[in-house]
């Protein structure tokens, strides 16, 4: 599969401070990817260097096979939603989404169905015309995702997009990203992991500048290999609330065969199941690649 991003030895400094150390990973085509760290990682300057906000000290960026970010070859191709974005007070989110699709390249006899069109996915069309400094924060906040959508970009970075967004907005936010998968590729950074975990099929962790684990989704978790099952009491003689099971490289059968085999023997020891859940949280992974959880 093409990579969409690459990213080799990139460093970058602030003062004495090394924020990123030789990081390396790389984004397929058409994947939604989550980059993941604690604060102070590098998730930030990672994401302003491929968006073009930070020049590197050292490294390479290629971001759709057409090297660092360089708004002459990278216009209309790319979507960028910043960690804090903030927004002309006096303008409305239908006359700012004009503006910034003409800079897109969008023709102008398309540009009011686009403008309405993504004005639609990020559930603002009531407020089109309501001015800016009217709105609440989390609809301010989906008018600065609508602009990163705005135009259907190749790549689309995104830096904690569901940021002040109710339940209801966020999964429908969520929802409207997962249709992208395929289409578009998507590099997003976000603290609340599960909602990367059901929204992302590729991950990327990163801590102190360095990528400490990168992987599918089913890898990373462990759900191609793992799974945990939660016994109800009482337990069988010699059982405890769970039993896991990993497989070995060499185990011929696949996982849910593995899984089915031993669900047989543990009602054959007379134990009652209460849920199976393939692979580990994927913030438990990250929490033990990071060292957070010590």
């Amino acid at each position: 599969m093409t990579d969409a991003l690459r990213i080799v030895g990139l460093e970058k400094r602030f003062g004495k401070r090394k924020a990123l150390d030789a990081l390396t990973f790389s984004v397929p085509q058409g994947s939604i990817c989550g980059l993941i760290g604690p604060n102070g990682a590098g998730k930030t300057t990672t994401m302003s260097i491929i968006a073009g906000f930070l020049t590197a000290d050292a490294g390479e960026v290629d971001l759709l096979g057409l090297g660092p970010f360089d708004p002459t070859k990278h216009a209309g191709k790319v979507g960028i939603l910043p960690q804090d974005a903030e927004l002309p007070v006096s303008s409305t989110p239908r006359q700012l989404l004009n503006v910034w699709g003409r800079l897109q390249g969008i023709p102008g006899n398309r540009i009011a169905a686009v403008v309405d069109d993504v004005l639609g996915q990020v559930l603002l069309g009531e407020r089109a015309d309501a001015r800016i400094a009217t709105l609440s924060h989390g609809m301010r906040r989906r008018v600065t995702v609508a602009s990163a959508l705005l135009g259907s970009p190749d790549f689309v970075l995104l830096d904690e997009p569901t940021s002040g967004l109710d339940p209801a907005q966020a999964r429908h936010l969520r929802d409207a990203l997962g249709s992208l998968r395929g289409r578009t590729t998507v590099l997003v950074s976000s603290h609340n992991l599960a909602e990367l975990e059901s929204l992302c099929d590729r991950v990327v962790v990163i801590d102190h500048g360095q990528c400490v684990r990168e992987g599918s989704m089913e890898v990373v978790t462990g759900a191609d290999r793992e799974v945990t099952v939660t016994l109800a009491a009482p337990f069988p003689s010699g059982r405890g609330p769970t039993v896991t099971l990993k497989l070995t490289r060499d185990d011929p059968r696949s996982l849910p065969e593995a899984t089915t085999d031993l669900l047989r023997e543990l009602i054959a020891d007379g134990a009652r199941v209460a849920s199976v859940q393939p692979g580990s949280s994927l913030e438990a992974r990250v929490l033990a690649d990071t060292g957070a959880a010590r």
